[in-house]
């Protein structure tokens, strides 16, 4: 080992900036995991403060809350998965039956936008769309003799509002991935499968799909490893406090966030997001453990 790193200690030394990043912004933070069993006050500090054992999560776990942020994070996180995937996996097969380079190009650019509009705007746009009063959903309604509705009272919508967000937002990132997977197949799969009367859409479905699973199951491993997360920017930045939208759409982020809120108590927000980073670590071990059994080079570690 001391030899390797001596031999290529110009290599190790240009990995340096980048392994003491990861060490100070990742792994040194990790110690504040401590408040989540402790008193912690501000004027003690973190390791003055007083320990608590386990008190702090009784306030999560013997409430009916817990069960229900979870869900709710799992459910909404496992729709932006399968449906941001899949719809970015067609926009890449779509593009790549592109045969015109410019409007490819150009195509490429409008689905990739998206990507670049912050959460606040967009969260702008959707009260524009959902708007009780003027919006431009309840207006099309009533042009055509329906009844408007006030949609932030109707939680139900509300996993597939934000699902439709999230890939209109995504998608386009996600399929460059994919098509610079798929520009990097051989062209002779392709050439014997025409030879030997394949249709267009049996090439995409033999040949296409298959040689780019393992960069799906990349991503979708990705995607499992925070499935414990939700999109805090996005969620707060569209449902905010709009409280009868919480059984569908309140997550573990935004549950802690409000917690330490309207509590002020550090030590209790801080058990439910050490809980959040227990479940995301199980969650992708086993989850890579299945992917190592589909396909052995496909999974993380």
């Amino acid at each position: 080992m001391v030899r390797e790193i001596v031999r290529n200690r110009y290599l190790y030394a240009l990995a340096l900036p980048g392994l003491l990043f990861l060490v100070v912004f990742a792994y040194v933070p990790m110690a504040g995991h401590l408040i989540a069993f402790k008193k912690y006050r501000l004027a003690d500090g973190l390791w003055g403060s007083k320990w608590a054992g386990f008190d702090n999560f009784k306030f999560f776990f013997m409430s009916s809350d817990w069960y229900k942020v979870t869900l709710n994070t799992i459910l909404l996180n496992g729709l932006f998965i399968v449906c941001g995937l899949c719809i970015a996996l067609a926009l890449a097969i779509f593009l790549n039956e592109v045969h015109s380079r410019l409007y490819q190009k150009i195509a490429q650019s409008f689905i990739f936008l998206p990507y670049f509009i912050s959460w606040l705007v967009v969260s702008m746009m959707v009260f524009a769309f959902l708007n009780t009063t003027d919006g431009i959903v309840n207006r099309m309604l009533q042009s055509n003799g329906l009844e408007a509705r006030n949609w932030y009272l109707m939680p139900g919508i509300w996993p597939a509002v934000l699902t439709v967000i999230y890939v209109w937002k995504f998608a386009g990132y996600y399929s460059i991935i994919f098509l610079a997977a798929i520009t990097g197949i051989s062209g002779e799969y392709y050439e014997s499968a025409r030879i030997d009367g394949a249709t267009r859409f049996q090439q995409i479905i033999h040949i296409t799909i298959p040689l780019i699973r393992n960069v799906l199951i990349v991503l979708g491993l990705l995607g499992v490893g925070r499935i414990f997360y939700g999109d805090f920017g996005m969620i707060y930045g569209i449902v905010g406090d709009t409280a009868p939208l919480y059984p569908t759409t309140d997550v573990i982020d935004t549950y802690s966030y409000r917690a330490l809120r309207q509590l002020g108590d550090f030590s209790k927000s801080s058990a439910v997001v050490l809980y959040q980073s227990v479940m995301g670590l199980v969650t992708i071990v086993l989850f890579n453990a299945v992917a190592r059994k589909i396909d052995k080079d496909s999974s993380l570690f």
